[in-house]
């Protein structure tokens, strides 16, 4: 018998696929978390009249998932012809819209009645002021045959003509009693050694961000101990590049994006024992770089530069 955990796993058994992607859950009953939310989903999902939706809610909360999930149940076989996934942060500039949008919402699938194409933007709420026009007019001329998911952490920054055309759901942070049953599941799965202490840990870091927390438990396992940033700056703090950026490259070669790997250094550089001056300049270069990505700068380079930045403080407070 499949236990529950297995029906999280996709098939792949890479060690080193990242657990956020590897125990992503495949069905909407298994989304953790915003149960009112959810249930409406599940209603669309049996019923198959999908609008046009728009989820907004805090980093880390299945909003994505959710998505995918919704697209899944509702074409089945014909998923990977029928839907289209365009994370907006890389991909939001006019032309995009008017080319890699308005082109899959032109082709023609051969769907069951009352079934769409769905077009999956991620991060909607980065996309600029003229590509969210012409989405606009886009979601206007082809709504008899395409429907639009978008996930974003503001609906607010989403312009009111798509938002009057959407159904807006809301997710909230998940509490730490769901974010600690999930790490429990995977830990038993992965047969990860763990105490109490540890568990808290993860979750205060967490902060209701189940990817961070899962991040954060697979880079523990990994000999990163309690938190992925903490050998990071201890580099930093003492000065030493090449060790912490040899650590930082680790974590990005195991598939963690920089997003994942700022927040937890700002997480971390909060809990630091280090001169109070030392800590304040830790935080605001976290700050200007997290800025940086978060408008689409997101490379190792990017968070390179951070790390030298970070030792130039120190090299200077010794000086």
């Amino acid at each position: 018998m499949r236990t529950r955990i297995d029906m999280f796993s996709s098939a792949k058994s890479d060690a080193l696929l990242p657990w956020v992607e590897k125990y992503r859950p495949k069905e909407i009953k298994d989304i953790v978390g915003n149960e009112e939310t959810v249930s409406r989903l599940e209603s669309i999902s049996m019923d198959g009249n999908l609008p046009n939706i728009i989820i907004s809610g805090p980093p880390g909360t299945g909003k994505t998932t959710s998505i995918l999930c919704l697209a899944q149940q509702l074409l089945g076989p014909n998923y990977k012809e029928a839907v289209y996934e365009l994370n907006a942060s890389d991909d939001r500039t006019l032309d995009v819209v008017r080319d890699k949008i308005k082109t899959f919402a032109q082709t023609k699938v051969t769907l069951p009645p009352g079934r769409h194409k769905i077009i999956i933007l991620d991060e909607a709420d980065s996309m600029t002021s003229g590509a969210q026009q012409a989405l606009r007019r886009i979601m206007e001329i082809y709504s008899s045959t395409t429907r639009f998911a978008l996930a974003c952490n503001q609906s607010s920054k989403i312009i009111e003509p798509i938002q009057s055309r959407c159904a807006v759901l809301r997710y909230t942070r998940l509490t730490d009693a769901q974010v600690l049953k999930r790490l429990r599941e995977v830990i038993e799965a992965e047969k990860v050694p763990y105490t109490d202490d540890g568990l808290e840990a993860l979750i205060f870091t967490a902060e209701g961000d189940m990817r961070q927390a899962l991040n954060n438990l697979q880079s523990t396992f990994t000999g990163f101990e309690m938190v992925s940033g903490d050998n990071v700056f201890r580099h930093c703090a003492d000065g030493r590049f090449e060790d912490a950026f040899k650590n930082t490259k680790d974590l990005w070669d195991k598939g963690y994006s920089s997003m994942d790997i700022i927040s937890t250094f700002f997480k971390v550089a909060k809990t630091l024992d280090m001169p109070e001056y030392q800590k304040l300049e830790f935080i605001k270069e976290i700050g200007f770089t997290n800025l940086r990505i978060t408008q689409g700068v997101n490379s190792l380079l990017q968070l390179s530069a951070l790390l030298s930045r970070l030792c130039l403080i120190t090299y200077q407070m010794k000086k």
